[in-house]
Formats: C-alpha cells, sequence, structure tokens
C-alpha cells in the first residue's frame, strides 16, 4: 500500500464516480481503475459496490475511509509543520465560509494586522465546510450554520437578526413587521439548498406548515440584495446589511418578521486535532478577541461641502 493509493481512493470515495475522480486527478480512467482494484485485493475486500458503471462505498469502503483520511491528513501536517518551521514568515491560515463578504474585511483587517502571514480563503457549503475539516484542508470554518463532526470546536462570533427585504413600492414598504402566513404566496429571492438563507427561510416556513415560493436561487447570498431591488422577488437578508448602509447602493425597504429566533449566528468551528501554523493561532485570537462586527467597514462619511457663503 502506498500513498498513491490511499489519495487514490479518496477521491473516488468522494465523487463516487470513476471519471469525475480521474478527471481530478489526471489520470486515465483505466489506471485509476486498476490502482483501487489492487487496492481491494491488498486489503482483502471491495470498498465499493459497483452496479454497471454506477459504485458506491459500501460498509468496508466507510470503515477504511476514516482510517486513510487520518493518514493523509497527518502527513499533511507534518508538511505544513516542517514547512512553518524552515520558512521565516507566520505560515498559511486557511478559511472557508459560506459568503465571501461576511469575512472579507475580517480577513483583510487581520492581512493588516500581519503581513507576513498567508491567508488562503474558500466558499463552501456547510456539508463541504464539515468535509475541508474532516480532510484539514482548511483550518477554519466561519459557519451560519452548525457543523456537526468528530473533534470540532467551536466559538460564536456574532448573532444577528435577520430582516426580510422587499423592493421599494413593495406593498411590504413600510410596515414595520409582518408573519409568515401573511407573506406565504409571495416569491423568495434566495440561496440553494445547503446555504444558510435557504436553510432558515424554509425552517421558518416549515413552521407554519408551508413551503416558500422560490423565483430565484443562487450559490452567493451577498447578490440577494440586488435581485431584490430589482423587483425579483422578496428575502431574508441579515441586519448588518441594513447597519452598514448597504441599501443607499442597493435601495430596499426592510420587514421585521413576526417570529421566534429569526437569527443568523456565526460560529469560528476547527478541527481540534489539526496542526495549526503561527498565523492560523494569530487569526483564531484576532477573530476572537473583539467583537466581530467591528472587522466590517462601515458606510464611508461624506464630507460636507464648504457654505459658500462663510
Amino acid at each position: 500500500m502506498d500513498l498513491l493509493q490511499l489519495r487514490y481512493f479518496r477521491t473516488v470515495a468522494r465523487y463516487e464516480h470513476m471519471s469525475r475522480a480521474a478527471e481530478e486527478l489526471r489520470v486515465a480512467q483505466p489506471s485509476l481503475s486498476r490502482v483501487i482494484a489492487r487496492l481491494e485485493a491488498e486489503l482483502g475486500c471491495p470498498l465499493f459496490d459497483r452496479r454497471g458503471r454506477r459504485i458506491r462505498l459500501n460498509q468496508y469502503g466507510a470503515i477504511f475511509l476514516r482510517h486513510a483520511e487520518r493518514a493523509l491528513s497527518e502527513l499533511e501536517d507534518g508538511r505544513r509543520a516542517l514547512r512553518d518551521a524552515r520558512d521565516t514568515g507566520l505560515g498559511r491560515v486557511s478559511v472557508a465560509s459560506e459568503t465571501l463578504l461576511t469575512i472579507t474585511h475580517l480577513l483583510g483587517s487581520f492581512r493588516a494586522a500581519h503581513p507576513r502571514a498567508e491567508v488562503r480563503l474558500f466558499q463552501s457549503t456547510a456539508a463541504e465546510m464539515e468535509r475541508q475539516l474532516r480532510s484539514r484542508e482548511v483550518d477554519f470554518c466561519v459557519a451560519s450554520q452548525p457543523l456537526t463532526g468528530p473533534n470540532l470546536d467551536a466559538i460564536e462570533l456574532t448573532r444577528e437578526e435577520v430582516l426580510l427585504a422587499v423592493p421599494r413600492g413593495h406593498w411590504l414598504d413600510g410596515r414595520e413587521s409582518v408573519t409568515i402566513p401573511e407573506i406565504a404566496d409571495e416569491p423568495f429571492v434566495t440561496t440553494r439548498a445547503g446555504h444558510w438563507q435557504r436553510a432558515l427561510l424554509d425552517r421558518l416556513f416549515a413552521s407554519e406548515g408551508l413551503a416558500p415560493l422560490v423565483s430565484c436561487e443562487g450559490d452567493e447570498p451577498g447578490a440577494s440584495q440586488d435581485m431584490i431591488s430589482a423587483g425579483l422577488g422578496i428575502g431574508l437578508i441579515p441586519a448588518i446589511s441594513r447597519r452598514v448602509g448597504t441599501d443607499a447602493h442597493v435601495p430596499v425597504a426592510w420587514v421585521h418578521l413576526d417570529v421566534p429566533d429569526c437569527h443568523r449566528v456565526l460560529t469560528l468551528v476547527w478541527n481540534r486535532d489539526t496542526y495549526l501554523s503561527e498565523a492560523a493561532h494569530g487569526f483564531r485570537e484576532f477573530a476572537t478577541s473583539r467583537p466581530f462586527m467591528t472587522h466590517r467597514l462601515t458606510a464611508p462619511r461624506r464630507e460636507r461641502a464648504p457654505d459658500p457663503a462663510s
């Protein structure tokens, strides 16, 4: 058994599709199939159930995958530790978030305070974050949904109300609050399943025994306000967007939702068994040492023009 077999197996297990795994690994599919077959022969049992061209990770494969990921992760941690010991910089910190806009200013402030640190940023769904932490592809996740898995630690960064944003001139423009049944027939701009906006929307409607009418869905929560302003529907937007004055550039009206626990909770999550560079340790301290919202940039103040009469 060698490292190449383990890496190939992990990729095939992730996709459960030989062609896609071969494409990512940049190897010929027949060669990949032979590597997996040799690994199974060495282990003495099949790792996948095969039905025609379809393959599925079986119970033996699931057991072996946990150990293979652990072994590969330990080796990657060793490589990072040696690199950090050799280099004169602070090392690298890798962070994943559901929306890049949430942590852009946090990472910018950290980089300004620690210019020798190397920063890598990923945009991921909650399911992808769990995999990235498990495989140690990232050091931290800034998550808007609970992440589950062994050896995960988390610190709450902030908790904020989520508001309903509606286009200007909408019948809700000017309303202080609204209930879910009142907006049951309204089209919603939201994200695809797996993102926090969609998870919250589905939960709020399910609590009333309803399902939302989705008119537009995408992968970037930060684009929702633009689409709402354009009249494509209404949607859930965190209150920070109102406080930093984004409606001055993307005009919408804000309405409170008369429902319990309409909040977004941002947490910093990491795998306690993962090696952390000096940069990663610094980032965790930086992110948790002061209120999260202080890392965000407020709308710039405009200087008043001088009074000609003065």
